[in-house]
C-alpha cells in the first residue's frame, strides 16, 4: 500500500481529497529544505531524505524527458470543452493544430456541437456522439454504442460514455470517451460518490471488453493517484512521462482529464495551449504493440 493510502478514505474521502494533490506535496519538502540548509542541520536534513525518496519514487519519473516518436505512435488529444465555451470554432483550432489520429470531447451540447462537427469535418471525417461526448478520429469508426456510467442517484437524462472500435493502420482499438459526474470539497470532505460509482461501472464495461487493445479518454474528475479510480487504473496503463495539470485552466493544479491504456503504452502526456474552457486540453503519445 502506497503511504499516501494510509489516510482513511471512510471520513469525508479524505484520501481522495490528498491524493488529488499529491505531486504538490513535493513542495513541501523543498519548503522545510531551506531552513534546514540555512541552519546546516544535518538531523533536520536525514529526515527529509525519506519523504524525498518517497516522493521520487512515485513521481520522479514523469519528470524524465520523453522517448523519441515512434513509427507507428498514435497522438490523441482529449479536451473537456465546457458547455459554456463561447468559441467552439477557435477551441477546434487548437486541437487540430496538434495534428492528433483522435479527439476526443465532453460537455459538447446544442448548438456548439454543429461548430465543433464542422470546424473539424476537414481532417476528421469519421465522428461519433453519443450525449454529451464525442470521438473525431482520422481513421474510421465502427461498433459505436453508448456505455451506461450513470449513477443511480441521478433521475434526469444523463449519457456520458460512449465507446467506438477505431481501425488504426496497426490494428482495430476499443476507444472509450468518458465524463464522470463532478466531485465537490465541502465542509464535511469530499463529495465523490456519484463519480466512484460511476467510475466502477465503466471499470466493469473496461474489463468486459472483447478487444485487447483499448484506449480511454476522458474527463474523470480524479486523477491517477486517487484510490476512486482503482477500478480503471488497476487493469490499466497510466502516462509515464509528464503531469500535464490540465484543471482548473487558470491555475492548473491537478489533471483530472486522463488517456489510459490496456495492451498499448501511454509515452507521454502534456498540456496545451488554453481554449474557452475552464479545463486545459491534453495531448498524448501512444505507443501500440
Amino acid at each position: 500500500m502506497a503511504f499516501h493510502q494510509a489516510v482513511p478514505n471512510s471520513v469525508g474521502h479524505l484520501g481522495s481529497l490528498l491524493e488529488a494533490f499529491l505531486p504538490w506535496f513535493g513542495l513541501v519538502i523543498v519548503v522545510l529544505l531551506v531552513p534546514a540548509l540555512l541552519r546546516r542541520s544535518a538531523t533536520a536534513l536525514v529526515a527529509l531524505l525519506l519523504p524525498t525518496a518517497v516522493w521520487a519514487l512515485l513521481f520522479g519519473r514523469l519528470l524524465l524527458p520523453g522517448t523519441e516518436p515512434g513509427p507507428h505512435d498514435l497522438v490523441v488529444v482529449q479536451h473537456n470543452v465546457s458547455d459554456e465555451n463561447a468559441d467552439p470554432v477557435g477551441t477546434a483550432r487548437t486541437l487540430a493544430a496538434a495534428e492528433p489520429d483522435l479527439i476526443a470531447l465532453e460537455e459538447l451540447v446544442p448548438p456548439a456541437l454543429t461548430e465543433y462537427a464542422r470546424a473539424l469535418a476537414p481532417d476528421y471525417p469519421h465522428h461519433v456522439i453519443r450525449g454529451t461526448v464525442g470521438l473525431w478520429s482520422k481513421h474510421p469508426l465502427t461498433g459505436a454504442r453508448p456505455v451506461d456510467i450513470k449513477p443511480r442517484g441521478i433521475t434526469e437524462p444523463w449519457s456520458r460514455g460512449l465507446r467506438a472500435t477505431v481501425h488504426a493502420p496497426r490494428g482495430d482499438i476499443a476507444v472509450y470517451v468518458a465524463h464522470l459526474p463532478s466531485v465537490r470539497v465541502r465542509a464535511s470532505g469530499l463529495a465523490s460518490s456519484w463519480r466512484d460509482e460511476s467510475a466502477g461501472l465503466l471499470g466493469k464495461a473496461v474489463a468486459a471488453e472483447k478487444l485487447k487493445t483499448i484506449l480511454l479518454l476522458g474527463d474523470l474528475n480524479g486523477t491517477v493517484d486517487d484510490r476512486g479510480l482503482a477500478p480503471l487504473t488497476s487493469q490499466m496503463n497510466t502516462p509515464q512521462r509528464g503531469f500535464a495539470f490540465s484543471f482548473p485552466a487558470d491555475f492548473p493544479m491537478s489533471r483530472i482529464d486522463q488517456v489510459m491504456t490496456r495492451s498499448a503504452t501511454v509515452r507521454q502526456i502534456r498540456t496545451l495551449s488554453s481554449t474557452d474552457s475552464d479545463h486545459l486540453p491534453v495531448a498524448a503519445r501512444i505507443a501500440l504493440p
